[in-house]
Parts: C-alpha cells; sequence; structure tokens
C-alpha cells in the first residue's frame, strides 16, 4: 500500500463512525460535535511556555484572557495562516491551570483526525484536558498536496550518512514543490515526503505558547503525541528541545523517525506505540536495532522499535545490554516493555506493541497515552 493509497484508506475510515478506531474527518473545517468556530488570526508574538515546576501558571491565567471555547481557530506563524481546533473540557476554570496535550495528524490529515473521534473528546474531559490539534501544511498553494509535517530526513530524503531514506527505483516520487524550489533546494532525491514551507517545531512551540497566553495552561503539564506521520513529528519536537524543555511527556503512535535519526532527550519521558502487523511503519523485532522497511507499495526505511527507544534509555542511563523488561500498563491487548524497569511507576521509556497494522486503535491508546501523560506530570 502507497502512501497515497494509505491516504484513501483514511478517507474512507473518515466515513465511519465516530466510535471507529481510525481517523473520523479528513477535510473538513469542524467536528460537529464542536460548540462554535472563531476565525480569529494572531501573530506569533506570544510568550512561548517553557518547563517549570508544577502547577506553574502560564500567562493566560493571570492576563485577563477571555475563556476560551471549543472551536476552530487560526494562527498566523511564519507568515503563514496556520489552522488549530482547540478542546475545553467544561470543568475548565479560568484561574486553575490545566494540562495541555498537543495532537499531530497523519500525512493527509487534518486537525479533526483526533478530535473527530469519540473517545479523545470523552477522555480528555473527564480527565480535565485542554487539547490543541493543528492542521498540517501542504493542501494548499504552493504544495497542492497532503497536509505533512516535517522531520528530520522528511525533507531532505537524507539519512545522516547522506544515503537515500527510501528506495527511490520503488518508491514513488512524493517530493513537494516548496521542497524542490526552494533555492538552494532542500530535496536532495525524490525519497522526500513531507512540506518545505515553514519549520514546524517552531510553529508547535508558538501554537503552545499561544495557547498558555489565552487559556490557563499548567506549562508543567503539556505534553505532545501524534500518529503515523504526526507520530514521526513528536520525536522531532523531542530531540530538537533538548535545551529549551517545553513539553513533560511524550507518545508516538504508529510513528517512527527514518533510519539513522537516533538522537535522544534523556530528560524526556517517551512511550512509543506500533503495530506488530504494520507493513507502513514497521517497528521490527524485539530486541532487533536494525532498521526496518516499508513493504507496503513503497520502500521507505525508518529506525525500528527497538532501536530508537535503546537510544532514549541508554541516554537516560538504563542499561541497554539486557533484554527489555515487561510492564503491565494495564491494557490486555499491548505488550510493553522497557529497558529502564526500575523507575518508580510507568517507566520514562516505554516501548509497546500490539497485534494491528497501521491503524491508530484511538478507543484504546488515547487512554493508554493518557495514562502515561498523567504519571509522568510533575
Amino acid at each position: 500500500m502507497s502512501k497515497y493509497t494509505l491516504f484513501l484508506s483514511l478517507l474512507v475510515a473518515s466515513c465511519q463512525s465516530s466510535t471507529s478506531d481510525g481517523p473520523t474527518r479528513v477535510d473538513t473545517d469542524m467536528d460537529t460535535d464542536t460548540t462554535a468556530t472563531t476565525d480569529t488570526t494572531v501573530s506569533t508574538t506570544d510568550t512561548a511556555l517553557t518547563g517549570s515546576t508544577p502547577t506553574a501558571a502560564s500567562p493566560g491565567c493571570t492576563n485577563g484572557a477571555v475563556t476560551p471555547i471549543s472551536a476552530t481557530y487560526t494562527l498566523e506563524d511564519q507568515g503563514v495562516l496556520r489552522t488549530y481546533e482547540l478542546f475545553v473540557p467544561s470543568s475548565y476554570d479560568p484561574a486553575t491551570p490545566a494540562p495541555l496535550v498537543a495532537v499531530f495528524h497523519g500525512w493527509g490529515g487534518n486537525e479533526n483526525e483526533f478530535l473527530g473521534t469519540e473517545a479523545v473528546r470523552v477522555e480528555a474531559e473527564a480527565r480535565g484536558y485542554l487539547v490543541v490539534a493543528p492542521r498540517g501544511l501542504g493542501s494548499g498553494q504552493p504544495d497542492q498536496s497532503f497536509n505533512s509535517w516535517s522531520f528530520s530526513g522528511s525533507t531532505t530524503g537524507l539519512t545522516p550518512s547522506g544515503g537515500p531514506i527510501c528506495n527511490p527505483s520503488t518508491t514513488p516520487n512524493y517530493s513537494y514543490p516548496s521542497c524542490r524550489q526552494a533555492s538552494p533546494a532542500i530535496s536532495q532525491n525524490t525519497c522526500s515526503w513531507t512540506q518545505c514551507q515553514v519549520d514546524d517545531v517552531a510553529f508547535a512551540l508558538a501554537l503552545v505558547g499561544h495557547i498558555g497566553n489565552e487559556a490557563c495552561v499548567d506549562t508543567g503539564r503539556v505534553f505532545a503525541t501524534g500518529g503515523s506521520n504526526g507520530g514521526m513529528f513528536t520525536w522531532e519536537l523531542g530531540q530538537r528541545t533538548v535545551d529549551a524543555p517545553v513539553f513533560a511527556a511524550i507518545a508516538a503512535l504508529i510513528g517512527l523517525p527514518h533510519e539513522g535519526y537516533l538522537d535522544a532527550n534523556p530528560d524526556l519521558p517517551v512511550m512509543l506505540t506500533t503495530g506488530t502487523n504494520d507493513r507502513t511503519v514497521p517497528p521490527g523485532e524485539w530486541e532487533d536495532p536494525s532498521p526496518t522497511t516499508t513493504t507496503d507499495g513503497d520502500q521507505f526505511y525508518y529506525t525500528g522499535a527497538t532501536g530508537i527507544t535503546q537510544s532514549w534509555a541508554s541516554a537516560r542511563g538504563c542499561d541497554v545490554t539486557v533484554d527489555a523488561a515487561t510492564f503491565d500498563d494495564g491494557e490486555s491487548r499491548t505488550d510493553c516493555r522497557s529497558y529502564c524497569p526500575a523507575d518508580a511507576g510507568w517507566p520514562a521509556v516505554l516501548d509497546c506493541r500490539v497485534d494491528m497494522g497501521h491503524t491508530y486503535g484511538l478507543s484504546w491508546s488515547w487512554t493508554l497515552t493518557l495514562d502515561f501523560f498523567d504519571a509522568h506530570s510533575p
């Protein structure tokens, strides 16, 4: 199944009920349960959030900001108008700092991919989480392609050693005009497959800072997660914020870095959830740190699940010379293991694998994700 075929499968899933495991909407501006739409354009001059003490209050707790509502909004960043959806639980108190999770959709998705699923809204409501879901770039000018999130290797098409991130002889050319037509060109081969219009990490940090100005956020409980391409981007967020901590923990769902991108953030807890039958982003075998290769019609090269979790565990000082120990996460369908079993409560580096393909399983995986975030709240 090529990336284009995968996009079509997500589109089919979007026609299913909101209780399905896959994305429930691909090309709409708002979920039907959203109470209002706000088209407010702001610049990214907002104060950025930084990691701090437990229940530290963002500027939105004291600056007299209007209480936000669940709606779709716009934000201007790096000269581009961006769209995002914000979910606000009914328990939100503008004077009480609330946890915030940023969610990033898969390739070809939009801001409704997570929040369009009832299980996501119900669980966020029950736990009092603010959820911000931005839309990636690609569907508009100049690319006229699929919305995407850019991360190491996805724009240049290169591994850290300079080799291709795919087999160009068997993989279609998905490269975006914004990458090919840049001066100098950013894409170095036809393996490039995400947008090159803006720096997505800079946008994500600006968005989190903006939400912290518009709402009362607990800056010690800001998290990030994403699915597929959004999961790959989540690793990038963790890798590029070592010196400027913003997130308390991250969780990648069926998303891995491209081959060779093994940088780790020793202070940031991470959970990876993958499908053992996933042919699009295969995790590989347990205890095998080798790269993996897509077998769905494309041939992209990824860092395997063992390889990336060993890297992060090792950076944290955990022993990766022994097999990862089983961890009981309370979910019967998952097999979760960690090289950091001595951690109190939930391990700081957790590798969970499930008997499934390239699907989100949000009816249970979202609960697992929030459990991990709650466990790593200051």
